[in-house]
């Protein structure tokens, strides 16, 4: 098999010079251009008029099979096989590469043995990879505006990504598309569709390359609930009540505060001036005592308590003279003497003679003890 692969190049030669002397025949429909996807079965025809001795199929200008008239094939690949059909005189080859790679993508070719050029096509290779919407809550508000992200992962070439809402497209300006390369010559791709619902609706995401009969999708339904709306009124109530019991609370904490310390100056002036009586109390009952001692002794019957005035006009009295008037008690053996009401003017005659007599006259009753 080795050498027979090692002997295609010669063959294609050999063939090539037998046209120059009178072999003549031609390819009549060449291949066409193929687009498929990794993994899938790529298919190519070459139909030549009657007479042909050998096709040759390049892959990239390496030769992957030979078909020889009559009969048989020369392959070297085993992804590589062929099918043949007859119209009439015409003969078709049809080459059949099974499980299409990336990098098979390239340029195939038809080859005959005769002078008149080769007929080519491309095959062009694509990879469908994965397409998602990310995380979402399916259940939202009404008239809430959401961001919902669609996620293509390992494209090739990169997609063609729309949206549609209720199978009706959405218009290009309510979402944005990001590139950016991924491993292995990969694309990935990220849609964000920003929308407000009204209403429960379903949002369909696509991706779409020229190898996919259709566009891959990726669906999601989502549930406006009024309720939820409510719900959110309710929880910035509640929200709102929360904010004012703490500033009440800080408030009245502060007011509390204030009022204690009101309180402990209050009771600390008192205090002070509680202290500040029971000062002068102690000063006072201690003149008074000191008063009491210095007043003891013979009782002074001249004092008369006149105002200053006449404190400083009258000058003390030493002694009286007795009066005649007496009675007899006859339990103690006393003898008392009555004495009469004598003018004050008239007593202070007879101890000051030398002062001139302008006091008022003051009624006085003068009591005289004598012990017997």
């Amino acid at each position: 098999m080795d050498s027979l692969q090692k002997c295609i190049p010669f063959i294609f030669i050999l063939f090539t010079s037998l046209t120059g002397f009178g072999f003549g025949y031609s390819i009549i429909n060449g291949p066409t251009n193929a687009t498929v996807l990794a993994g899938s079965v790529a298919r190519f025809n070459c139909t030549v008029s009657q007479g042909w001795s050998i096709i040759i199929w390049l892959l990239n200008a390496s030769p992957v099979l030979s078909a020889l008239n009559p009969g048989g094939a020369s392959v070297t690949m085993n992804r590589f096989t062929q099918q043949n059909y007859t119209s009439g005189s015409d003969f078709t080859s049809e080459l059949i590469i099974h499980n299409v790679q990336l990098n098979d993508s390239g340029k195939i070719e038809c080859s005959v043995q005769t002078s008149a050029p080769m007929s080519y096509a491309y095959l062009s290779v694509q990879v469908n990879g994965s397409l998602v919407i990310k995380d979402h809550d399916l259940t939202v508000r009404k008239n809430e505006t959401i961001e919902i992200v669609c996620e293509a992962l390992g494209w090739s070439p990169a997609p063609d990504m729309t949206w549609m809402i209720n199978n009706s497209f959405v218009d290009k300006s309510s979402y944005v598309t990001n590139h950016s390369q991924g491993s292995n010559d990969l694309h990935n791709e990220v849609s964000t569709l920003t929308w407000t619902l009204m209403a429960n609706e379903t949002l369909t995401c696509s991706a779409y390359i020229e190898a996919l009969p259709k566009p891959q999708n990726a669906t999601v339904t989502l549930i406006v609930h009024d309720s939820l709306e409510e719900n959110g009124n309710q929880e910035d109530s509640a929200r709102t009540r929360t904010i004012i019991l703490a500033v009440t609370l800080s408030l009245g904490f502060l007011l509390l505060i204030i009022i204690i310390l009101i309180i402990i100056c209050c009771c600390l002036r008192n205090k002070k001036e509680s202290t500040y009586q029971k000062e002068l109390k102690k000063v006072s009952t201690k003149k008074t005592n000191d008063g009491s001692v210095k007043t003891s002794g013979h009782e002074n019957s001249g004092y008369s308590p006149e105002d200053s005035g006449d404190k400083k006009q009258m000058p003390r009295i030493s002694s009286l003279p007795q009066m005649a008037s007496s009675f007899y008690h006859p339990e103690q053996g006393l003898e008392v003497n009555s004495p009469p009401e004598v003018p004050f003017k008239v007593q202070q005659s007879r101890v000051s003679p030398r002062r001139p007599a302008e006091y008022p006259v003051n009624p006085r009753k003068i009591r005289n003890v004598t012990l017997v």
